[in-house]
């Protein structure tokens, strides 16, 4: 198993396919954008929606600071699409089976039965440059999120 993923470390590339079928690839972002990548443990459920509907809610402040959203969980894209819909969800949802690309970011469950819920932000470049984890406070992952890309606008 590879070290856990830390603040200044190069974001692992990956690919995951998203509520709309098409594929995203996060490199496809660096040198255009910082990028807000956040897991989240499943569709449908209150801390779920309640953040992805917070970071809806903050998304223009998101990208008017230069960053993509980005939700990642191990739900199909059937459910994501039915999610960001109810959520509505202006950004891509993405579908990580078998949670590998979380296990690849270190994502930790809680008592090895709840999904983690962690947030990354990423600079244009790349780099991590934030990592937060609240498993029981969602919507501040948006709060730190933003608090993060105005340091490093």
């Amino acid at each position: 198993m590879s070290a856990p993923i830390e603040e200044g470390d190069k974001a692992p590339n990956f690919t995951l396919v998203a509520q709309d079928g098409t594929r995203i690839t996060l490199s496809d972002y660096f040198g255009k954008m910082n990028v807000v990548l956040y897991f989240y443990p499943k569709d449908f459920t209150a801390g779920c929606t309640a953040e992805t509907r917070a970071f809806g809610a903050s998304y223009a402040e998101l990208t008017a600071l230069g960053a993509e959203v980005i939700g990642v969980s191990a739900d199909p894209e059937e459910s994501h699409w039915r999610f960001a819909l109810e959520c509505g969800a202006p950004f891509v949802l993405l579908s990580d089976p078998g949670r590998k690309v979380g296990k690849l970011y270190g994502v930790r469950g809680t008592l090895g039965l709840v999904p983690g819920r962690m947030t990354f932000v990423i600079d244009r470049n790349g780099v991590v440059r934030r990592i937060f984890s609240s498993q029981l406070n969602p919507k501040r992952h948006v709060t730190e999120a933003i608090e993060t890309l105005k340091a490093i606008v």
